[in-house]
């Protein structure tokens, strides 16, 4: 029988909470706003606080009959074709460590895209896991990784007849999308099962103009975030699963060893919504959203000295299988520009934010919420840039390794280098060393170093001088990168050698 998509079973449980004017003495401690601060309820506004509930015993009553959320997924897995679906507050960073050990368990392998985010890593951290890193395909003219081939899992495959599964990152931030088809067949013929880290594909499902995703190319496993291409809330995110070679039960049980036990209302509200949204509207919305880049993209080329990549740029031989539009990506080749400076001079002086900076490009990124209203002062802010930035000195160098020389040896696992005993060494002395830390330029959060790894000069210089030019480091021991965190013996065992 179809599914009822006018429906909203988190939504409507909410909202029939405020109108029976149930009292609560649990939490949270606010009651319904009644306790807020009066000046943090005037910023946030009451609703913020009114659905802002238990999610059992409040919500719902303490076992859970009214069967809200367990609705409210069953929807969504029917929304994007897929057989089961769970709702996370805790964002993407845990959906993907919950889908990881659902598949490998400590001292297991798993393949794994090197252009992996860095909540991936965390996960190796934690859980022990072998990471078997596939490396991504290396663009050497524009200085940018897309997703590894099929090719590349199935030789990895080949190499590691004992790995428990695969992981890929589809889209990139950048909106380059792997072959997900060619490397589930290839993960498949073996019985094992793919991961798809899809936090920037939300959307994907609801067009038929935009790229596959991953249920419909034959994923087992996909992790979504719906705040970023889509309207929830921010950490709201879903993962879904389909076929055998992951029990649900294991996936849920994996989720609840990660995750939160005072999960956030109004995220599942925000999730739930947002479902409703795509399924009754998504392709005119999307219909919509494509329509306006596609117009963005043709106003920025026309500024001087600013290229938008396009399918040919990001697609072919040796890149990436398919393009998401939606993500604008601009190249800029204005010797004053680099992305960090072109960031920071918009925020500043056009009160506009871009979603990703690196030392080349912005990326500003459209979705069906933007309108005319939101986009030509977007193409006015960007024409300014380019015209202020005529009087700017050349933008700082980053020096950018080669592909060969962007990868560093795995000295150590992750979590053995990460738990080591560590010392603090001026960056200038770090090299042949092994890192003790991740380090992060971000957005958008692909670790350039990874724990465990052997530190090179080309890597070093590279960050030292991002670091100079404008990159951030949030993660690193030292932002700055004064110093860098590594093992304490220079065999890599965090024991003196």
């Amino acid at each position: 029988m179809p599914m009822d998509h006018t429906q909203a079973p988190v939504l409507e449980a909410l909202d029939a909470y405020r109108t029976t004017g149930m009292l609560a003495f649990s939490p949270p401690g606010h009651k319904q706003a009644r306790g807020a601060d009066p000046e943090t309820r005037r910023i946030l506004g009451d609703a913020v606080f009114h659905g802002d509930l238990l999610a059992s015993g409040g919500l719902d009553d303490r076992r859970q009959r009214g069967g809200y959320l367990e609705h409210a997924e069953k929807l969504m897995a029917d929304a994007v074709h897929a057989e089961h679906t769970f709702f996370t507050t805790c964002g993407s960073s845990l959906s993907v460590k919950a889908a990881m050990l659902s598949v490998a368990g400590p001292h297991e392998k798993l393949l794994i895209g090197r252009d992996a985010h860095k909540s991936v890593v965390s996960a190796l951290i934690l859980s022990g896991i072998v990471p078997v890193w596939v490396e991504p395909q290396w663009d050497a003219e524009r200085h940018l990784a897309h997703a590894p081939s099929a090719a590349d899992y199935e030789a990895a495959l080949q190499a590691h007849p004992d790995a428990m599964g695969a992981l890929v990152t589809s889209p990139t931030p950048y909106g380059a999308c792997a072959d997900l088809r060619g490397i589930a067949e290839a993960c498949h013929r073996r019985g094992r099962p793919l991961i798809v880290d899809e936090a920037w594909g939300a959307h994907l499902p609801f067009h038929p103009d935009l790229p596959a995703w991953a249920m419909d190319a034959g994923a087992d496993v996909c992790v979504t975030s719906i705040h970023k291409m889509g309207s929830g809330l921010e950490q709201g995110s879903v993962f879904h699963l389909q076929g055998d070679l992951v029990s649900p039960s294991v996936l849920k049980n994996r989720a609840d060893l990660w995750g939160t036990t005072s999960p956030s209302v109004l995220i599942y509200a925000g999730l739930d919504g947002w479902r409703r949204q795509m399924a009754l509207h998504g392709r005119e919305l999307l219909t919509h959203a494509l329509d306006l880049a596609a117009e963005v993209r043709t106003g920025i080329e026309k500024i001087d000295g600013m290229h938008v990549n396009d399918h040919d740029d990001f697609c072919g031989p040796g890149r990436g299988a398919d393009l998401d539009p939606l993500p604008v990506v601009v190249d800029l080749a204005d010797p004053g520009l680099s992305g960090y400076r072109a960031a920071d001079w918009l925020r500043k002086h056009r009160a506009l934010n871009v979603h990703l900076a690196d030392h080349r490009r912005i990326n500003v990124q459209i979705t069906y919420a933007d309108s005319r209203e939101t986009t030509d002062p977007l193409l006015e802010a960007l024409r300014d840039l380019a015209d202020a930035a005529r009087d700017w000195d050349a933008a700082p160098r980053v020096e950018v390794p080669d592909p060969e020389e962007l990868r560093m040896e795995q000295a150590c696992l992750p979590r053995d280098a990460f738990f080591a005993r560590t010392e603090d060494v001026p960056v200038e002395k770090a090299a042949g060393r092994v890192a003790a830390e991740m380090v992060t330029p971000y957005p958008p959060g692909i670790p350039a170093v990874l724990p465990g790894e052997r530190l090179t000069e080309p890597v070093l210089a590279y960050l030292s001088s991002g670091v100079a030019a404008g990159m951030n480091l949030p993660d690193a021991a030292d932002p700055a990168l004064r110093t860098v965190r590594v093992t304490a013996g220079r065999d890599g065992s965090g024991q003196p050698s």
